[in-house]
């Protein structure tokens, strides 16, 4: 059996080889992550009905995957048959080396002649990473799940030789604050598998849910998997020890490694919620509805804690064959403990310091049961304190601090920072080109501490990403992780880049991705004019290579943009969308951007109450000046006022007597960061500005327990009334629930507008 290197040579005698520089190389190659080493040909090879798929002895599981996804855009039968070592023309070759390590674990060789392709590997992983470049050299349509007509399936004559820099290229995917179903799960591992990644960290335990079955604690799927919200709603869903089994099968196949992360001391809730024995004040509890940290954790103290762990732990490790078990170890407060005798008794009996050592006494047993599985641990850099158990691995997320410290104690490291990692964050702040700028390997380590660094992943927190949102906010960023896990160190060139991601998108929009902005998407400023009455609104577009619309809600507003940056007028009342579009698909979130001409606006505004010079909007004209708050109340443009622990009451003058029939007044809600709607809102009129009238009171009801962000507008109807004066008062709570994370918490109002109609 010829070996692919001979073939290799036999190619380039009679093929005329060129070295294309980034720009030739993207009208005719656009691969990502970029092979490490890449000679492009004259010439192509054309798939055809007659092409011959070989495998050898060791390859029939890559060859039939080859077929399962070529056939059905091709409307080809082609089959897998074994190769007998002769060279065929019009064939497919996957020859594996098992006793060499030339290509090393995940590398490959692949070459594309006139006559046939060939892709040679030492291991399965190799061959399947070679298949993946191998189908982004085909038209994007190869990537349809139903037949194209009129495609000439052709691909040009390459020479690749290509592996990964570094062993761990994955993604954390958090699936307890957003259930995601097993379908969506099976997808994303194809899409992982796609762009080369190796891993999958499944969140499966938290506060706000427990995902996994676990057959001797029933209640943990029957209670802790579902959240109830005050109305009576409730929220949820787990995976079955079937499912768990069916994702892992699958992921296997496509040369993904699942490793599942069973939080502990902290983000126990869900678990406690069911068995509060285990806890250090028996509770009751409920399974956390909103976002944060949760005081109440395991019981370090209490020896069925570390029974119930065992007992969970025993059943996952038969369930994954990973070689990693994540036990989480992040944010665990300490103040149960403090309080807790047992804690306290057993710091006392270990002879340890503080808490700090408590949770690492946690780590370290928890680590020697795991390992008497067969098994290693992985944990945030949050497990360093108290003294890092001996063979943890450590992933740091808070910057890489805990990564250098780990690297320099000889331990490995995952290094994701929240900087260039996580994706759950705006693309405003962690944008396409942040991302490719990562470096995972922290300068300080030396040579030899380097070698401690495994990868990368990126992290998919799913706090505000339910599953419809999780293409946007992974995807084009994750392509930038891609490369970066996979060529480090070699030099890139970010806008060589951004050139073949434009490619790219053709490629993901046939695979079902509903990909997001590439960075911040424009600048806009709004500015009354007194001068014509109206509003003008500058825009900067940032967000290159997509068209920017602009509509409305309203009257037609349709804005005919032929530069980058550009000005219109807003002269009625009215809300303008700007959205960006893309090979006809729309891009990314809808953005608004609402004003109001009505009798309130800009005139003058007298509070009971000051407003938080935290959220300020600007000033106490902010409440009247005609623009309407964000859906967000941080950042953004920094419409909404804030008001802590206090009320908001407020009096406009509406300068002359006036017929009124509406007041109103726009508030924001985002329970999880102590942002509530008011209880109630009363309304008040006045001739005088002394004497006022009750004209009404307003109570909306609203679960407080509901972590998603809401805008509403508390408003009530008059008829006629002669005002000048109208006065608001927002009753605000006195504090947070005792159910809240941060129970016993000054609460916010958050105040954009005040409208009088």
């Amino acid at each position: 059996m010829k070996n692919l290197y001979s073939i290799l040579l036999l190619s380039i005698s009679f093929l005329t080889i060129q070295q294309l520089s980034a720009q030739e190389m993207n009208s005719n190659v656009n691969i990502i992550p970029k092979p490490k080493s890449i000679v492009i040909s004259e010439g192509s090879f054309k798939l055809t009905s007659n092409t011959k798929i070989r495998y050898d002895q060791y390859s029939k599981k890559v060859a039939d995957y080859l077929v399962e996804v070529i056939n059905p855009a091709t409307g080809f039968e082609l089959k897998p048959a074994i190769w007998n070592g002769m060279l065929e023309t019009n064939s497919i070759i996957l020859s594996l080396k098992p006793k060499s390590n030339e290509h090393g674990k995940e590398g490959y060789a692949l070459v594309i002649t006139p006559f046939n392709v060939l892709i040679e590997a030492n291991e399965l992983n190799g061959l399947f990473y070679g298949i993946q470049t191998l189908r982004q050299l085909f038209n994007p349509y190869i990537n349809s799940v139903a037949r194209v007509e009129g495609v000439d399936w052709e691909i040009p004559n390459v020479v690749v030789l290509d592996k990964p820099e570094f062993v761990w290229r994955g993604l954390n995917l958090d699936c307890c604050r957003h259930f995601i179903s097993k379908e969506f799960v099976k997808r994303y591992i194809d899409l992982l598998a796609y762009h080369k990644f190796n891993t999958l960290h499944w969140h499966l335990t938290e506060d706000q849910a427990w995902r996994i079955e676990i057959k001797k604690y029933p209640e943990l799927t029957k209670k802790g998997a579902f959240r109830t919200y005050d109305d009576g709603s409730v929220y949820g869903g787990f995976y079955t020890q079937e499912d768990i089994k069916e994702v892992v099968e699958y992921a296997q196949s496509r040369f993904i490694t699942v490793v599942p992360e069973i939080e502990m001391p902290g983000h126990s809730t869900a678990a406690i919620s069911c068995y509060p024995e285990i806890s250090c004040t028996g509770g009751p509890f409920e399974v956390g509805t909103l976002w944060g940290i949760y005081y109440d954790i395991y019981c370090a103290g209490n020896e069925k804690t570390f029974q119930f762990l065992e007992d969970v732990i025993t059943e996952v490790v038969e369930l994954f064959p990973s070689k990693y078990i994540h036990i989480g170890g992040d944010e665990a407060p300490k103040n149960r403990w403090k309080e807790c005798s047992k804690c306290q008794q057993r710091i006392k009996d270990e002879n340890l310091k503080d808490e700090h050592e408590l949770q690492s006494y946690f780590v370290k047993r928890m680590e020697k049961f795991i390992n008497s599985k067969g098994k290693q641990i992985i944990g945030w850099d949050e497990i360093l304190e108290g003294g890092l158990a001996p063979e943890a691995t450590v992933q740091s997320w808070r910057g890489v601090k805990g990564a250098i410290d780990a690297a320099k104690q000889g331990h490995d490291v995952i290094v994701s920072p929240t900087s260039h990692c996580y994706f759950d964050y705006p693309v405003d702040v962690t944008d396409l080109a942040k991302v490719y700028s990562f470096d995972p390997v922290p300068t300080e380590l030396t040579f030899d501490e380097k070698k401690h660094v495994l990868g990368s992943e990126g992290n998919m927190w799913s706090e505000y990403a339910p599953q419809e949102l999780i293409d946007d906010r992974l995807f084009p960023r994750m392509l930038a992780l891609s490369e970066v896990v996979w060529t480090y160190p070699a030099e890139r060139n970010f806008e060589e880049f951004r050139q073949r991601v434009q490619i790219h998108y053709d490629r993901l929009k046939l695979l079902g991705v509903n990909y997001g902005l590439e960075t911040k998407p424009f600048e806009l400023t709004k500015v009354f004019n007194p001068n014509k009455n109206v509003f003008d609104v500058s825009v900067n577009q940032l967000q290159k290579n997509m068209e920017l619309k602009i509509g409305s809600y309203g009257q037609e507003l349709l804005i005919e943009q032929k530069e980058d940056q550009f000005t219109f007028e807003v002269p009625t009342s009215n809300s303008v969308l700007l959205f960006f579009k893309h090979n006809t698909a729309t891009v990314g979130k809808t953005y608004i951007h609402s004003f109001t001409f009505n009798k309130a606006t800009r005139k003058g505004v007298k509070l009971t109450y000051p407003y938080s010079e935290k959220y300020s909007a600007g000033g106490v004209e902010a409440l009247t000046d005609g623009m309407r708050g964000s859906d967000t109340f941080r950042g953004g443009d920094k419409s909404w006022q804030g008001y802590q622990g206090v009320d908001f009451e407020a009096v406009v003058d509406l300068g002359d007597l006036t017929k009124i029939n509406k007041i109103a007044v726009g508030f924001f809600q985002a329970t999880s960061s102590w942002v509530v709607f008011p209880q109630f809102v009363e309304f008040y009129t006045s001739i005088n500005g002394i004497d006022f009238v009750n004209a009404g009171k307003v109570e909306i009801p609203s679960t407080l327990r509901n972590p998603d962000w809401k805008q509403n507008d508390f408003s009530i109807d008059l008829q006629n009334i002669d005002a000048r004066f109208v006065k608001i008062l927002a009753k605000n709570y006195d504090e947070l629930p005792k159910w809240h994370p941060e129970a016993g918490g000054k609460p916010w109002l958050m105040v954009d507008e005040i409208i009088v109609e």
